[in-house]
C-alpha cells in the first residue's frame, strides 16, 4: 500500500505544480503578480482528474504564488482566482488598461 500512497502523491506534486505554471504564465508582469487568474475548461478539469483534488492542487499552486486563492466551478469551468487587496497604483494600471481597450473595442465598432 504505501507505493501507491507515494505513486498519489507525486502525481499531486505534478499537478499543483503544473497549475503553478499555468498561474505564473497568465500574470501581467506590469501587475507585480495581483489580479492572478485561471480559468480551466471542462476538459481541462477531465484531464486533470477528480474536481476535489483539482481544486486543492489549485489552491496550493496559488499559496506558493503568495495569492489568497478562491475557486469557483461555473458552467463546467473552474475559476482560480486571487483574492488579496490589490495595491492603489496597480489598481489605476489596471483600469487605465481596461478603459484603454474598451475605447479602443467602441471606436473598431464603429
Amino acid at each position: 500500500m504505501p507505493k501507491r500512497d507515494e505513486l498519489a502523491r507525486r502525481r499531486y506534486e505534478k499537478l499543483v505544480d503544473r497549475l503553478e505554471s499555468l498561474m505564473r504564465a497568465a500574470l501581467k508582469p506590469q501587475y507585480n503578480g495581483y489580479y492572478g487568474q485561471l480559468i480551466l475548461s471542462s476538459n481541462d478539469l477531465e484531464e486533470m482528474g477528480e474536481l476535489k483534488d483539482v481544486r486543492r492542487a489549485a489552491r496550493e499552486a496559488a499559496r506558493r504564488l503568495d495569492w489568497k486563492p478562491t475557486t469557483h466551478l461555473t458552467g463546467g469551468r473552474l475559476f482560480v482566482l486571487d483574492e488579496r487587496e490589490v495595491p492603489e497604483k496597480i489598481e489605476e494600471l489596471a483600469a487605465d488598461a481596461t478603459a484603454e481597450a474598451l475605447d479602443r473595442a467602441w471606436r473598431e465598432r464603429q
